[in-house]
Formats: C-alpha cells, structure tokens, sequence
C-alpha cells in the first residue's frame, strides 16, 4: 500500500534547502540580471512533515506520515497602496504544492497552484507572526472508480479546489533573508462536482525559507486624518449586489447515478460601508437545486410542483475589501424548501473581483458547515447609494 517515511531524508532535504538559501544570500544578487530582478519579490521554499486528518471513518485506513514540497513566488507590501499598510503590509504570491501522499495506492499523488495573502499579525519586522491563507487547484493522480478504485471515498474527480490555512512565526535573517516555521491544515475537494466527496484534511507542519532577489524597499506609512481612518465608523448609504450564480452537483455514485445536476443561485446583498476596509449587511439568497428533486424521491416525499424546491434564505454579510478584490462572507438561515436534508443554517464564502465600477465576478463556496455543498461561478452588478464623500479607488 505505501512505502516506508523516511524521516532522515526529509531531515537531510530541510537542512539543504536553508544551507543554499544562506548561499544565494551570498551570490545571487551579483549574478541575476536586473531584468530577472525586482524589487519585493522573494522566492520561499517550504517543507512540511505531514499527516492526513480521518474527518471520516474511511480515512483511517490510511494511517500515513509524508512531506509536502512547496515553492512559492511572492511580493511584499510596502504600502504603496493605502490598504497594504492598513493589514500591515502583507505578502501576496502563489504556490506550487506537490506531495506523494505517503505512497498511499488509492490516494495517488497530488499537484496543487494556488494564490494565497499572507497577513501580518504584529509590529515587529525582525520577529512575525503570520496568518496565511490561500486557495486554488489541485490534481489527485487517483480518483474513486467503483470497479478499479473503490477504496477512494474521499475524491470523486482528478481536478479538485484547493484550501490551504496556516500560522508562521517568521524571523529575519538578514534584510533580504528570513525563515519561519508554520502549522495549519490543507484541504482538497471538489465541491460536490463530482460523488464522492468527504475530500482529503492535511495537518501541516514545516519549515520555510524566504529570499529577496534585490534590496526591499522602505515602508511606506499612509497616515489618514482621524475622519479618513480605516477603522472608523462612517456614515454613507447601503450598496446592493445583485449576483447569479451557476454550479454542478453529482450525486452519489454508491446509488448509481452519473448523471450531473444543476444549481442557481440568486443572490442580493445590502452592504453598508463600516470603514475604508469592510462592509456589512444583510443578504437574501434564492437556490433551486435540480438533485433535490432526486432526494425527494428517494425519501418518498411528494411535492406539488417544482417551486417547493425552491429554496430562499436570509443572512449576515459580511466584505472584507482589498482594492478591487474582496472576500464575502454570508452565514444564513433557508426559510423554506422542501428539502431539508442539507439542515436549515448555511455558510457562503465568494472571492469577487470587481472589472468596473458597477460590474463584478465571483466564485463562491457554500457548506453546511464542515461538509460542502457546491462550488459557484457567477457576476453580478453593483448599485451604489450617493456617498458625502468619494473613498479612495486604490483601497
């Protein structure tokens, strides 16, 4: 089933990986070209000693420890835009992840790309600590097949999103070298797309080293007046998103079926500015999800017509705001429905990213709290209440 961990390898790997960092420190500089070279950007390369999480019984088969290799290209903020030195100028890059996964034969391998903030939780620049977060793709070499793969209950598709959540403690080495040990949990599914789905939880903890190509810049300190404060409560009139979104669903395979499902989502949220950095408010959703009319049948329970499938809730909204991209939290409550199979409180997290004043793009995911539902794609327009004041584009 797998091949044996070899911690003194990974061991070996760890102490490599820092030894060439301190060389680059030395060289690098002299012998990368100025065109290659930029001012902020640093490659970090992380390993991570690694554990699979059993979030449900069939997980306990696979009792494997294993590392996952990461590289990642990343630029730090210096405040050139206001809301950089606001979250205490984080860094912002993407990575790529792969890992054997313990040699695990139903598991396969795993290849992940995927954007990710790292925030800055304290003052210090010599000693920090981080909270990143990233999400993305990720490809399993092994899916479930329920001839020649039965035992993968957790991954249904090659293609699956990717979570990933950690906490670092970071020192600086030098003014262009630091390293950080970190913790955190990584996590793959693909969002009901494709049956089954209890996804795959990886408690992570490692070491990473970090390197700027060229000599950082200085921070920049935007220092507002106390009425432009970015913690300040304004008062300005509500914004309305209007949204509608589009995802796939598939039912479970144990019951035979391939077929795949669809699910709208249409969404209205009334979002009142609370600083230069957030948003809160209330939001309505309306959902007609086609495989309900499936699980219906199944527990033999009758419906009139198709409008008691729908199902409309009410929720808190909550927009964290990072110039034109945001993240949009809702945690709601389905007031109707003939479905209830799913329980009534729902959870919605959306990426948006706004192209103009007005028109915007999103990709959401909804759960039921630990277990996820679907995964939408979507775009929406924005009408906005006359403000006593314009705020600042860049934030």
């Amino acid at each position: 089933m797998r091949k044996k961990y070899n911690r003194h390898t990974n061991l070996i790997t760890i102490i490599a990986i820092i030894c060439m960092l301190f060389n680059l420190h030395s060289n690098l500089h002299a012998n990368v070209p100025d065109s290659l070279s930029g001012k902020n950007f640093q490659i970090e390369l992380r390993i991570s000693p690694s554990f699979f999480i059993h979030h449900h019984k069939e997980m306990r088969r696979y009792d494997a420890h294993f590392p996952i290799y990461e590289i990642c290209f990343q630029k730090a903020t210096f405040g050139k835009l206001y809301w950089e030195s606001f979250y205490n100028y984080p860094s912002v890059g993407f990575t790529f992840l792969y890992s054997e996964l313990g040699h695990i034969e139903p598991i396969g391998k795993v290849f992940a790309f995927y954007p990710f903030i790292n925030f800055t939780l304290n003052k210090s620049k010599i000693n920090s600590i981080n909270f990143r977060f990233g999400a993305g793709i990720g490809y399993l070499t092994k899916k479930f097949d329920r001839l020649e793969n039965y035992h993968n209950t957790s991954i249904g598709s090659h293609l699956n999103a990717a979570f990933s959540i950690t906490f670092e403690y970071r020192r600086l080495l030098t003014e262009r070298l630091n390293l950080a040990l970190f913790a955190g949990l990584t996590h793959f599914s693909n969002g009901a797309t494709r049956a089954p789905n209890n996804g795959i939880n990886i408690m992570v903890a490692g070491i990473s080293a970090a390197y700027h190509l060229q000599k950082p810049n200085s921070y920049l300190k935007n220092d507002l007046s106390s009425e432009e404060h970015p913690f300040k409560i304004r008062n300005n009139n509500l914004s309305l998103y209007f949204a509608f979104s589009y995802s796939v669903k598939d039912l479970d395979e144990y019951m035979g079926y391939k077929m795949h499902w669809s699910v709208y989502n249409l969404s209205v949220n009334a979002l009142k500015r609370i600083s230069y950095l957030s948003k809160i408010g209330i939001g309505l959703d309306l959902v007609y999800d086609e495989s309900d009319t499936v699980i219906l049948k199944i527990k033999n329970i009758d419906y009139s017509n198709n409008f008691k499938i729908l199902k409309p809730g009410i929720n808190i909204a909550y927009e964290l705001m990072f110039g034109q991209t945001s993240f949009l939290f809702n945690f709601g409550f389905r007031v109707a429905g003939q479905d209830r199979s799913e329980g009534l409180l729902y959870q919605k997290l959306a990426l948006k990213q706004n192209f103009s004043k007005h028109l915007f793009a999103m990709v959401s995911l909804t759960t039921h709290f630990a277990c996820a539902d679907y995964i939408g794609f979507g775009i929406g327009f924005k009408l906005d209440g006359k403000n006593k004041k314009t705020f600042n584009s860049q934030f």
